[in-house]
């Protein structure tokens, strides 16, 4: 079995689909080696092992794969399901989530296990809207954390390696609609000399380039509409056309000759969050399908020096790329978030060639490094998996907390075991 892009055949010695959480119980009480395998949607071997890979998209724990608490807002969620497989009812519910990733094809435990994120400088990465977790332990016991709870923190992001997480608690807020609006040609002075401006003119704003181009090749700006449906002019076309760019003239894709029958409406159309937030329709493949990605995630005043040193190198990296991205993402308290602080957050998604990707990672590493970057733990990276401990300070509590939930060792495999040990 392979993951979504075909760069990684993984480990394992069989699958199980368990139906009912009693039959998820009997195979991880039941195994030395176990994972749980979500949308298979990470480049790295993260979720990889040797034992059975457990996929949870048919368990049933005998509840609504979505129910909301009238009283909180808090979304329960089973974890197997995807983002888009839920999001629809939680809207008919007259609520949403703060933000979406780019594609809604990713499992909710999965996203959440590897700190992935959305974008917007008031918005957190898809587990810092966690609130609670459920999940399957070691001895195949059932365990619920909830915020407020002394090893939460250490529970969310976390790799997989405490447990198979059946049922996710979310926090939401009310329903709202996004209009999304994209602009050409910033030149990159602008682009450094402005980048907080820039990446706050919206409520969640991607800038699309491959850094070696003359000008930035797109903004994309995903902003709130106003509770009367007024649209008007894009709340960020003043700044943007002020600093040199200009309003897309039609749809575009993030990677350049590709129609952007994928992509989620542009031109300022207002719609549910749901189908703005995210750049890819769920019906879709996502993206190109056949590409490799890393991403690192930078202290928000890190972001002008990070910017032009990638820049620098855009000679290098810009005949492997087939674009790249930069976001914002809000700070949280997670012992593993990439997102300690707020942060900026430099995608890249490359040709399907690791020989040449790998060997320009280490370039790249090295001038982001410095500034304080952490390595996407779902993503490709050549940090040693030795020194990533050195960049998490709770990094220590974490590994106690593993061992105690899974002192066998039950639950490591890929880079994951490098890191934890048997």
């Amino acid at each position: 079995m392979k993951n979504w892009a075909a760069n990684l055949t993984y480990s394992s010695a069989r699958t199980e689909r368990p139906r009912t959480l009693a039959e998820l119980a009997g195979i991880v009480a039941g195994e030395p080696r176990v994972r749980a395998l979500g949308s298979r949607h990470s480049f790295s071997d993260v979720a990889d092992t040797t034992g059975v890979h457990v996929l949870l998209d048919l368990l049933d724990d005998g509840r609504p794969a979505l129910e909301v608490d009238a009283a909180t807002g808090v979304a329960s969620v089973r974890a197997g399901l995807r983002y888009g497989d839920v999001v629809a009812d939680l809207h008919a519910n007259g609520r949403a989530l703060t933000a979406m990733a780019s594609l809604p094809h990713i499992s909710v435990a999965g996203a959440v296990a590897t700190g992935t994120h959305g974008s917007g400088d008031g918005t957190r990465s898809l587990a810092g809207d966690v609130v609670g977790l459920e999940l399957v332990t070691a001895s195949g016991e059932a365990l619920t954390l909830r915020r407020g709870d002394e090893d939460f923190p250490g529970s969310v992001v976390a790799l997989g390696s405490l447990g198979v997480v059946t049922r996710v608690e979310l926090a939401t807020v009310p329903t709202f609609d996004v209009r999304q609006d994209v602009f050409t040609g910033l030149p990159w002075d602008a682009l450094t000399e402005n980048l907080d401006a820039v990446m706050g003119s919206a409520y969640s704003v991607s800038v699309f380039t491959s850094w070696f181009e003359p000008d930035v090749r797109m903004v994309w700006c995903k902003s709130k509409v106003d509770d009367d449906g007024a649209t008007g002019v894009a709340p960020a076309a003043d700044l943007l056309t002020g600093l040199g760019a200009v309003p897309a003239t039609g749809p575009m894709h993030p990677l350049p000759d590709v129609a952007a029958v994928a992509c989620t409406e542009q031109g300022g159309v207002p719609g549910p969050w749901f189908e703005r937030l995210p750049h890819f329709r769920l019906d879709f493949t996502p993206s190109l399908g056949e590409e490799l990605q890393s991403e690192y995630l930078l202290p928000r005043a890190a972001g002008p020096d990070a910017v032009r040193a990638v820049r620098a190198l855009g000679d290098r990296l810009g005949p492997l790329l087939l674009t790249s991205e930069i976001r914002t993402v809000a700070g949280d308290d997670l012992w593993l978030s990439t997102t300690p602080g707020d942060s900026l957050a430099l995608h890249f998604t490359w040709k399907q060639d690791w020989p040449a990707v790998r060997a320009a990672l280490p370039e790249l590493e090295a001038a982001l490094l410095p500034l304080g970057a952490r390595p996407h733990w779902g993503k490709l990276f050549t940090v040693p998996v030795s020194d990533l401990p050195g960049l998490y300070p709770r990094f220590g509590d974490f590994a106690a907390l593993a061992a105690r939930l899974d002192p066998a060792g039950k639950f490591r495999g890929g880079y994951v075991e490098a890191l934890l040990g048997r």
